[in-house]
């Protein structure tokens, strides 16, 4: 597509539609001389409200017949079911070969419309685990900035949007075009879709209260050396059983949750201490330094170094 004939972006607003996700990529595509950007509802579903003032577009759902690109910004209550006519023209948009982006919660319209059975995708982290549950084919990345499948593109909440508009400029026009886009956004020229996301914490919440003393003291001991076996002699039962019940608690095994615990922990002090990084990597209990920098990159995708700089106050 050329610049003078415009890749055709149809924004669709759906129901509470949340308006820092509907402003992205109005933002980032309506400015930029390569795209031609308009804003669709569904006539059908009545005016679209979105956190205290009315989106009015004079287009509709007619938009996603022509669109080369359909972005989907996310929206509240992603469990209340969405207008039929939305989702059969979202179907129909990708049937023709349109390429499908979703921000924040909008990956609950495509999942709705079953575009994405047996494909990676990514939600806002505070949606994921809802996600996975209502739609257990797909393939969810919690901890992934954005996921670029193809035809069919997803991202977190927010700012993720902006990145994955961005490489999305990059993947069209190259990294000059993304660049000048990002320039006059004031936003980092590239984030990789890899990166996690600064969710609240890593370990996940139990769903069972029985071994709560143990998980108790394992946060109050992360700095010393654990074992399985030393877990299970404290919760009274065999290792074996010790695994299973956890693992019914938690939904993973007591040294995962450690291990992510201890990343937690390893946060808390980087945000809040000016302790240097070897000793933080001695206070959690994640090892040596270097240990200590692979695991935490693992987990939060970029160094401790780098994690202090963005959020300590």
């Amino acid at each position: 597509m050329s610049a003078i004939d415009g890749h055709r972006v149809a924004v669709l607003a759906l129901p509470r539609v949340l308006p820092l996700d509907l402003g992205i990529p109005v933002q980032t595509f309506g400015s930029d001389p390569h795209y031609q950007v308009t804003v669709c509802t569904d006539p059908s579903a009545g005016p679209v409200r979105s956190g205290g003032f009315t989106v009015v577009t004079s287009t509709g759902l007619e938009a996603l017949r022509d669109a080369d690109t359909v972005v989907i910004p996310g929206y509240q209550a992603p469990d209340i079911p969405l207008p039929t006519a939305a989702l059969s023209a979202i179907r129909s948009g990708h049937a023709r070969g349109a390429r499908l982006v979703s921000i924040c919660t909008g990956a609950f319209a495509l999942a709705a419309a079953g575009l994405l059975d047996g494909r990676p995708a990514t939600t806002h982290w505070q949606e994921t685990a809802a996600l996975q549950r209502r739609y257990p084919r797909i393939d969810v990345r919690p901890n992934q900035l954005y996921v670029d499948d193809g035809d069919i593109l997803t991202s977190a909440g927010v700012t993720a949007g902006v990145d994955l508009c961005l490489h999305i400029i990059r993947s069209d026009y190259g990294a000059a075009a993304a660049n000048a886009r990002a320039r006059v956004l004031v936003a980092p020229p590239q984030r990789a879709g890899g990166q996690a996301q600064f969710i609240d914490r890593f370990r996940p919440a139990p769903r069972g209260e029985d071994l709560a003393p143990v998980r108790a003291w394992m946060l109050d001991n992360l700095a010393r050396r654990q074992t399985v076996d030393e877990l299970a002699h404290r919760a009274h039962m065999s290792r074996r059983t010790f695994i299973r019940r956890f693992q019914q608690e938690t939904d993973t095994s007591p040294m995962a949750w450690l291990t992510a615990a201890r990343i937690d922990w390893a946060r808390e002090l980087l945000e809040t201490t000016t302790t240097p990084v070897e000793q933080v990597a001695r206070l959690s209990g994640l090892g040596s330094p270097a240990t200590f920098r692979a695991a935490f990159h693992r987990y939060v995708g970029t160094s401790p170094a780098d994690y202090r700089a963005t959020f300590q106050a």
